[in-house]
Formats: structure tokens, C-alpha cells, sequence
């Protein structure tokens, strides 16, 4: 009785911020303009904002005249100083929180500004959000009658220079309201262990016994974690384990790989999927209706966003369009100002939108992540849907893949070269690569020009991993667990060749 009670108590509170999002939703581009002067008057007196003549910028013109587009590389050198203790160099406000992020298995890390207000006005909100959305479709959820499950990064928040760094998650944990800690498993202490293996053990010990009514992670790493559930419970399905688990929040990969593993894991007809589209440097997009593909882009989240179209994207030399101007099925990359101090700043993400009235994207994948060695430009997009249909036709489903090139030489043409571990192997391999590149060539015209007649590109080179390779290669690179993911597309053959050779 009383967990109903506080289930419908929380569900009220949150049900109230539906009425903001309908506000950016009728006025999308009047909502984006003010968060962009929001954010020239804040900072107009930071060394960036004086460097850059903030005081004078009064449109959208003088700004993309004022003010470059950069990459991480650019500000690092300000970035630094602020970790080693300067203050109001590109934000007013003092920055206690650097996000730790690499983005991929690279070793170099990037130390993303993380302030007070980026914490409250976005992450935070955004959790609200996500679960706003959720129950505003969903009127007879159950959430709080148990707890959620959170998976997050598998580092710690460590101090050093009198500043905080650490996995994105773990930030947030520190500074969640106790309500939603309350409602959350496993405890804190649990959640920022830095030993992914023996935090994965006592997430478990924890949670086994719990009335767990929703996820939260990333679904590679989630579904590591539901699989050693049931080896350390002897059950058939996550049901037997929580029979009220309701609905699964996810981020960080494409999730359409992972699909099939998760409803046999959980089948139940009703349980609900939520997308979410967030990184260290802000949250950006959450799925508002039930059972779709689309995000709803968030734009009151102390966020302003540009768009670059990626046939002409060129760096930090790319012009870039703001949010009025975009155009429905175009690749853009992503260009953010945000409230944690981070200036028309590449985030090397690509989306495109579905619709625009209001404003809904699906992300597409990385502006580094791609193969173009030929002339191909294949995307991330592309070998998701190319896997999904391959899958469908050989009663597969994969786990974790990564594709990189094979150069040409004097005696071969080239090639794309796969290495996937499955979580079900087709019976027939050739098969399966057979409808992988009959789908990539129907998805991607570039791709199907190249293959004709193997004049440019032979057939792909498709191999099947043993079981736990992708755990294995990112175990021997420090990277297991959390926000930490296996590049997909490459043009070097790096990942390739260092997979083989394990």
C-alpha cells in the first residue's frame, strides 16, 4: 500500500513537466534563440566571452561570425587550465566536474567541463524527463512500487587538482536527489565501484531479491549483466527473477542489434523499450511514444544546437545551420553551445531528422566512424539495418561487430572486412553474407556503385568470433564496463587486426 502511494505521488510530480516540454514543442525556434542568449549574457565575461566580443553579439548571424566551431583538440589547452584550478576561463560559474570520456577504445581521454548548471539544467532534468515521458504513455506504470536498476560507468569519481573527474554516470550518481537514490538500485557505494567484474557480482548480490520494475544502461553491458542473472539464479528468463519489470531505458549503441536477445530474455509482450540520446557533454534526445525509433531532440536544456550536412562537412571549417533550417532524411553532424561552457563544439555525433514539426531524430552514427577508403561512404546507419535484415533472413542475432577495410593491392580489389560475434551464429555463414551485402547495396547506392562487378569492392569478408572476443579485446584495454563501447566502423584496420590476432 504504501509503495502505491509513493508511486503515485512521484508519478504526479513528474507528470507536471510534460506542460514545459509542450512549450519548446510550439515554439521550437523562439525556445532555442533564448537559450542561446541565455548563454552569450551568462558568459559574457568569461575569457572566452570577452576573447570572442559576447557583449556584441545580438543574432544568430553575429555569433557564427563571432564565434568558431571547434573541436576537442582546439580547447584542450582551456580545458586544462580550468582542471588545474583556473576559473571562469569559458563558464562564470566555478567547474568542479569533469566527465571523462574517450568515446571509443582510443587510449587519450577527453575531460569534458561538467558545471552546476549542466548537472541540474540537463542531466538531471533529462532523467525527469525520460520518466515523465513514460508515464505520460504509459497511465498505469508501476515504477516506484519497486526500484530501477542502473547500470552505469565502471569508474569511480576521483579528485586532482581540487576537481572531480570521472565516467559521466558516476558524476550523476553523486549528485542525484535522494528521492530518486531512494528509488534506485544498487546503492551508491555499489554503483561507483571502478572493478567492472566485481561490481557486476555485487550489482547482482544486491539486486536478485529486489522488486526491480525497470532498467537502465547500455545494452551491450546490460545484457552481460542479465545473462549472469540467470547463470546465478538458474532461471530461464529475467521474468522468474523480477516478474514486475515494466520497461528498459537505454542509450549509448544502436539498439536494434540487441533487439531479439532482449525479448527472448524478457518476453513479455507489454514491456516497453525508451531510447535516449545523451553523452558527457549533454543529454539531447529521449523517445516520447511508445514503441518508436524517434527522439524527440530536448531544447530547454541550456543547449543550442547547429547542424552541418555531412556531404559538406569539413571540420571545424564546416558552416553549420541552426535548428530552423534542417531538413528531414539529411545526415548532419552535430555542433552544441551548452551551459557547462562548451562553445560550438563538435560533437562528432551524426543524426537525422524524421520529422520537424516537432523536431525527432534518429542518431546515424559518428563523423569518425564510418568507411569511405573507396568512395563507399558507409555509416553506421547502413551496417545496423544491413546486420538487422541479414539476421532476419539467417534466424541470427549478434552481440558485437566492428568493420574495417581491406586495401587493395596489386592482385585484389578491396574489401570490408567484418569480424562479429553472434549471440545465435546463422547455420550457413556464406549466407549471411550474401544477404549482408545485398542489403548493404540497397541501403547505399555509393556502396552498391563500388561493388558492381567487383571491379572496386569484392564481397565481404565476414568472420565469426568465438564467444566473449569483443569482452576479452576491451578487458585487455582497461575499458570494460559502462559508457565504453567497441567502434563499429574504422578506416584503419587497427581494431581489425588487433581482433584477429587475440
Amino acid at each position: 500500500m504504501a509503495f502505491t502511494f509513493i508511486n503515485s505521488i512521484i508519478s504526479w510530480f513528474l507528470k507536471k513537466r510534460k506542460h514545459q516540454v509542450e512549450l519548446f514543442l510550439k515554439y521550437p525556434v523562439y525556445v532555442q534563440n533564448e537559450v542561446l542568449s541565455k548563454l552569450l549574457n551568462t558568459a559574457k565575461n568569461t575569457e572566452y566571452g570577452k576573447q570572442h566580443n559576447f557583449s556584441s553579439i545580438k543574432s544568430y548571424e553575429d555569433f557564427i561570425k563571432k564565434v568558431p566551431i571547434r573541436k576537442y583538440e582546439s580547447i584542450e589547452p582551456l580545458i586544462e587550465r580550468c582542471r588545474q584550478g583556473e576559473q571562469n576561463i569559458f563558464w562564470p560559474t566555478q567547474i568542479r566536474w569533469f566527465a571523462k570520456s574517450s568515446g571509443t577504445t582510443n587510449a587519450k581521454s577527453k575531460f569534458i567541463p561538467v558545471s552546476d548548471q549542466a548537472i541540474g539544467d540537463c542531466h538531471l532534468k533529462a532523467g525527469k524527463d525520460m520518466l515523465c515521458l513514460y508515464i505520460n504513455n504509459n497511465k498505469n506504470a508501476q515504477l516506484f512500487t519497486g526500484k530501477g536498476l542502473r547500470l552505469g560507468g565502471s569508474s569511480n569519481v576521483y579528485e586532482d587538482n581540487n576537481s572531480n573527474f570521472g565516467d559521466l554516470s558516476a558524476i550523476i550518481i553523486e549528485n542525484m536527489p535522494f528521492w530518486a537514490d531512494f528509488s534506485s538500485a544498487p546503492k551508491q557505494e555499489v554503483a561507483l565501484m571502478s572493478e567492472w567484474e566485481t561490481k557486476m557480482e555485487a550489482i547482482i548480490d544486491e539486486t536478485i531479491n529486489e522488486n526491480i520494475t525497470s532498467l537502465v544502461g547500455v545494452p551491450s553491458w546490460m545484457l552481460v549483466l542479465l545473462n549472469r542473472v540467470l547463470e546465478k539464479t538458474g532461471k530461464s528468463n529475467i521474468l522468474e527473477v523480477w516478474p514486475n519489470l515494466e520497461v528498459y531505458f537505454h542509450g549509448g549503441v544502436n539498439f536494434n542489434p540487441y533487439r531479439e536477445q532482449y525479448k527472448k530474455l524478457i518476453p513479455k509482450e507489454s514491456f516497453k523499450y525508451y531510447e535516449t540520446y545523451n553523452a558527457s557533454e549533454g543529454f539531447f534526445g529521449i523517445q516520447d511514444k511508445n514503441n518508436s525509433d524517434e527522439l524527440l531532440l530536448m531544447l530547454d536544456y541550456g543547449i543550442f544546437y547547429e547542424f552541418i550536412p555531412m556531404p559538406h562537412f569539413d571540420g571545424e571549417n564546416s558552416i553549420a545551420i541552426p535548428l530552423e533550417k534542417v531538413e528531414k532524411n539529411t545526415n548532419y553532424a552535430v555542433v552544441i553551445t551548452t551551459n557547462g561552457g562548451l562553445w560550438r563544439y563538435l560533437i562528432g555525433d551524426t543524426v537525422k531528422f524524421t520529422s520537424t514539426n516537432p523536431y525527432r531524430i534518429k542518431v546515424t552514427g559518428r563523423t569518425k566512424h564510418h568507411i569511405n577508403v573507396f568512395g563507399e561512404e558507409l555509416i553506421i546507419e547502413n551496417a545496423e539495418e544491413s546486420l538487422k535484415a541479414a539476421c532476419l533472413k539467417t534466424d541470427a542475432t549478434v552481440k558485437d561487430y566492428t568493420v574495417g577495410p581491406v586495401f587493395m593491392d596489386n592482385s585484389i580489389q578491396g574489401a570490408h572486412e567484418w569480424v562479429i560475434e553472434f549471440g545465435k551464429a546463422p547455420e550457413n555463414l556464406d549466407f549471411f553474407t550474401e544477404m549482408l551485402d545485398s542489403h548493404l547495396k540497397n541501403c547505399n547506392s555509393d556502396y552498391e556503385a563500388k561493388r558492381y562487378n567487383n571491379m572496386t569492392l569484392g564481397m565481404p569478408k565476414v568472420h565469426q568470433a568465438r564467444n566473449g572476443l569483443f569482452y576479452e579485446w576491451l578487458k585487455i584495454k582497461g575499458k570494460l564496463g559502462g559508457q565504453h563501447k567497441v567502434p563499429r566502423l574504422s578506416n584503419k584496420r587497427e581494431f581489425i587486426d588487433e581482433l584477429l590476432s587475440l
